[in-house]
Formats: C-alpha cells, structure tokens, sequence
C-alpha cells in the first residue's frame, strides 16, 4: 500500500451548504474564487462568512486572478488564516509581494502542445510557492472541465518533486482522478467543476465519490515507473 494520503481541496464554494458537505466528505482545503469574471465568484465578505464555518484543520484558499494589491489585501483581512492561489498572469514578485504562503497555478496547455509547457523552468521560477498547481488552459482561467495531458512530463525531478510540490487539477472527476493520482502521485487534488450540479453548486453525493476515489489511489501500490 502507498503511504501517502493524497490532500484533496475542492474548490469555487459559494454557499454554506456546500461548505458544511466539503468538510464532512472530508476535504483538507476549500477554495472561494475572488475574481469577479469566474460563475463562481464570491466577494471577500462572502467568502470570510463561508470560511467561518471550517472546522480546525480545514484550510480556506482564497483564488486571485491579477488582482490589486488593494483586492488581494482585502481578501486577506476577510479570511486572514487564508492560503493564497495565484491563478492568472502574476509575476513570482507579484505572488511574494503579500508576503504569505501561496499556490501558483501553471496553465498547461491541452493536447499535444501540452508537452511543450516547461514546467520544470515554470516550478523554478515559482521556487518561493509552497505548491505547483496543475491546471489546464482554458479560457476563463481555470474550472472549466478540461485536463491536460498527464504523461507529458517528468514528475520523478527533484524540481517537481511529486511527493510535496505538486497539486493536480484540471478537468478531475470521481471516475479519472483515481488514474491521475496514480500517474503523476501529487501532493493534493483540486476538484472543482468535477463535483458540481451547476457552476458554483456543489453536488454533495459528487464530493462523496470524489473523495471515496482518492481515497482508493492512495491504496494502490504506486505505479512502476
């Protein structure tokens, strides 16, 4: 049996329900999307009344697409035990600036032109985040569905380093994040449309599923390389 136990965020909550059904399906992070273009934003207010309801141990991430210094500040004050995720064109300085622990979303192109994405410079120069997360690139920056071509890079590099730096995401459902676990063995899973009724509506049976296959990657020896 692997030993490692996969960290599961499910991301873009809106309401208290479905908050309340992340955390008994037994997610460690949930994620509020604070960029107004996205279905699922939420304002910094709103997403300090979500985040008050998680328990101890259940971290709140707050998602920024080239925010303001003054957005992301305000994002802070609401959730201040927050964990930042930087998902639009950021600089490294632009991530380091509010000088707390971040995410940095690489955008993976999908299909063949995927494997041309040099995740390896790209973790290099986001050294200073605490994870990689791995999306793909949609229109809309992020939560649309779609993944990106799993076996296209060598997850085995130090600067990858699989086992802590990496978060999957991208286009996860119950039915394939089981195959995605066991292919690139990340530290966390991001799931966002993938457990949904609507965009924005969690589907609280989907999150069940989700987890309950994760669950069952983490149980599987890991994949000969």
């Amino acid at each position: 049996m692997n030993p490692h136990r996969t960290r599961i965020k499910i991301c873009g909550l809106t309401r208290e329900a479905d908050v309340d059904a992340a955390v008994r399906a037994g997610a460690d992070a949930v994620g509020f999307v604070l960029y107004e273009q996205s279905p699922r934003h939420v304002t910094a207010a709103r997403a300090g009344e979500l985040a008050r309801r998680l328990p101890a141990f259940v971290t709140p991430v707050l998602l920024f697409v080239n925010a303001s210094d003054e957005q992301i500040q305000r994002g802070i004050a609401a959730v201040p035990q927050a964990l930042l995720q930087f998902h639009g064109d950021e600089t490294p300085a632009d991530c380091q600036a509010a000088g707390r622990p971040y995410l940095r979303a690489a955008r993976i192109p999908t299909g063949p032109a995927g494997a041309g994405f040099d995740l390896l410079k790209y973790a290099s120069d986001h050294s200073a985040a605490q994870a990689i997360l791995l999306d793909a690139h949609v229109e809309g920056y992020g939560g649309g569905g779609q993944s990106f071509d799993w076996t296209a890079f060598p997850w085995s590099h130090p600067l990858l380093n699989a086992s802590s730096r990496l978060v999957l995401s991208g286009g996860l459902t119950p039915a394939n994040v089981t195959d995605g676990i066991s292919r690139v063995r990340p530290w966390a899973v991001d799931v966002s449309s993938g457990v949904e009724a609507a965009k924005g509506i969690k589907n609280p049976d989907k999150m069940l599923a989700f987890v309950a296959a994760v669950r069952a990657a983490d149980a599987q020896p890991p994949r000969q390389a």
